[in-house]
């Protein structure tokens, strides 16, 4: 997947005097200092539609590179000798015509040897769903030299997708500071110290991961230097390492994991310094060297709500959230953000009374007659746990009357039956569907199967694809280097050195090269805000679906 490259969609075209019909296309040299932006305003038309004209080309391309640029001179000719001359067509000028006219309205793709579905979801960020949908011929599975519609043009046609680039002869230097406390751990049986201490089985992961990142990196002729620093217990060496070390001389820094570490290094230091994992306390970062890589936990939620507006047709929308602040306040953001949907009239709220929702409360605000969605706004794993399975059996018959000839006499169990709270009788099919912002770990006591009953779709900032060769590769390095296949932590910290390297190989600065695009590694997406002078933060999560056979569905 990683070597995976758009193909270059390219046809040449030459202006000859003994040509009876001009070319609607030639190609052009690029001048030194010229861009596609430059170009195109010369031109009198979008930078985008000469991009989707060139798209093995990006936007700043070098001196003396050959693209297809609109003929001026060209004149449309009537209807009559267009059809005599298409019949004298070489296949070559056939497939260029239909290509022009698949990119009128699609992102078009060209199957080389190699494609996989795989490879083609993570690269333009579709579903193999959709490309089937806009490919009825691709029953048979993918040949060679298909041309593909891979998605409609405007819809998502404004992001970019990076591509890695090695300039010839870099040398990368990286550091990565971490917590090992290998003073503190020197004699404590290893066995001991990773059954229980999580931040020791989190800094070990993350360094294994790397340390397979930069092997596949030097692989491929990239030549990576990483230093390791053990910044021990919070605030108890940081400040020592930084007075004795010029981290200038880097390209790049990984850590420190204690967030407020991670001001103290970008104030000593001009080069990035990249935040590994997540901290609630990371929205407080504000130095323009620090980049976040887990995306905060408000871009998951604006995620999920960009999907539930994005596909509600009239469904029945409930909110359930818990009894703290964060809670109540985030439970009334999200009905206000949804009320803004002009069909959408009506969010009901519902919150706990005791730490503890009772049924009735939330059957009796289903309804049988339209979907059900249910928003879990809460991160309390007993409640999310109630919720479940208080959706997962609803009362679809009204219950037996038992025959008791004392009951009438007994005032005890009269007001008993008073008091029972009334739930309304729903049809077995009445549909429901749950959603949460951030799967994290609220949900890993539930059997999955009654996930995948609720049709439970949430974001992540992982999509995991046992399946793919990417992961397939990661796994085998991994196990090994390592005798052990890799957790969370380990993926990360191969996603994040990779990526990380990979954008400093290509000659630009770090930052510079977010607006060159979004990246798909092993399990994470990079799509990093594009502010110069600012804190960049990822914004890349997947918002994914139970399916019924317990597999998961991307939808986004």
């Amino acid at each position: 997947m990683r070597g995976f490259k758009l193909l270059i969609v390219r046809c040449s075209f030459v202006i000859a005097s003994s040509c009876a019909q001009q070319k609607k296309y030639i190609s052009y040299t690029v001048k030194s200092g010229e861009t596609m932006k430059s170009i195109a305003n010369q031109l009198n038309m979008k930078t985008k539609d000469l991009l989707r004209l060139n798209p093995d080309v990006g936007r700043r391309p070098k001196p003396n590179t050959t693209i297809i640029i609109p003929n001026k001179k060209f004149k449309e000719t009537e209807s009559t000798t267009l059809t005599t001359e298409k019949s004298n067509e070489t296949d070559e000028e056939k497939e260029v015509t239909t290509l022009e006219t698949l990119m009128r309205d699609f992102v078009v793709h060209k199957v080389k040897k190699g494609d996989t579905f795989y490879s083609l979801t993570r690269f333009y960020n579709v579903t193999e769903d959709e490309i089937k949908e806009l490919n009825p011929e691709l029953s048979e599975g993918l040949q060679p030299e298909m041309l593909l519609k891979i998605k409609p043009v405007g819809h998502e046609d404004e992001i970019l997708i990076y591509q890695d680039t090695i300039q010839q002869n870099t040398t990368l230097q990286l550091a990565m500071l971490l917590p090992f406390r290998a003073a503190a751990y020197d004699t404590i049986d290893g066995k001991d110290i990773f059954k229980k201490n999580i931040l020791a089985n989190i800094t070990t992961d993350l360094y294994l991961g790397a340390t397979v990142a930069v092997d596949s990196l030097r692989k491929q002729g990239l030549t990576v230097n990483m230093n390791l620093f053990d910044t021990g217990r919070k605030n108890t060496k940081i400040d020592s390492i930084l007075s004795t070390t010029n981290f200038d001389d880097y390209d790049a820094i990984i850590g420190p994991l204690y967030s407020d570490e991670v001001p103290k290094v970008a104030n000593r230091t001009s080069v990035p310094v990249v935040f590994p994992v997540f901290s609630r306390n990371q929205d407080k970062f504000t130095a323009s060297r620090i980049i976040k890589t887990l995306p905060d936990k408000e871009i998951h939620q604006k995620a999920l709500m960009e999907h539930i507006l994005g596909t509600y047709s009239n469904e029945n929308i409930l909110i359930i959230g818990d009894s703290t602040s964060t809670s109540v306040s985030n439970s009334e953001l999200i009905k206000n953000t949804l009320l803004q949907h002009d069909s959408i009239q009506e969010v009901k709220i519902l919150h706990p009374n005791e730490g503890y929702i009772a049924k009735h409360f939330i059957i009796n605000s289903l309804k049988a007659e339209v979907a059900n969605w249910v928003i879990l706004a809460t991160d309390q794993r007993v409640i999310a746990s109630d919720v479940v399975n208080s959706l997962i059996s609803l009362p679809t018959e009204e219950p037996e009357e038992e025959d008791d000839d004392d009951s009438d006499n007994d005032p005890d169990a009269k007001d008993e039956e008073d008091d029972e709270p009334e739930m309304q009788i729903l049809p077995e099919d009445t549909v429901i569907k749950i959603f949460a912002a951030n799967k994290a770990n609220k949900f890993d006591r539930i059997d999955n199967n009654k996930l995948a009953k609720l049709g439970f779709t949430y974001t992540s900032d992982i999509l995991i694809d046992e399946n793919s060769p990417a992961v397939q590769l990661f796994n085998k390095q991994y196990l090994r280097k390592n005798h052990t296949l890799p957790s969370y932590y380990a993926t990360k910290g191969f996603d994040i050195i990779y990526d990380t390297a990979i954008r400093l190989a290509s000659g630009r600065g770090l930052k510079s090269t977010f607006k060159q695009g979004i990246s798909y590694r092993v399990e994470s997406k990079f799509d990093y805000s594009r502010m110069l002078f600012d804190t960049s933060y990822n914004q890349g999560v997947f918002v994914i679906q139970y399916n019924p056979d317990l597999t998961l569905t991307r939808l986004k």
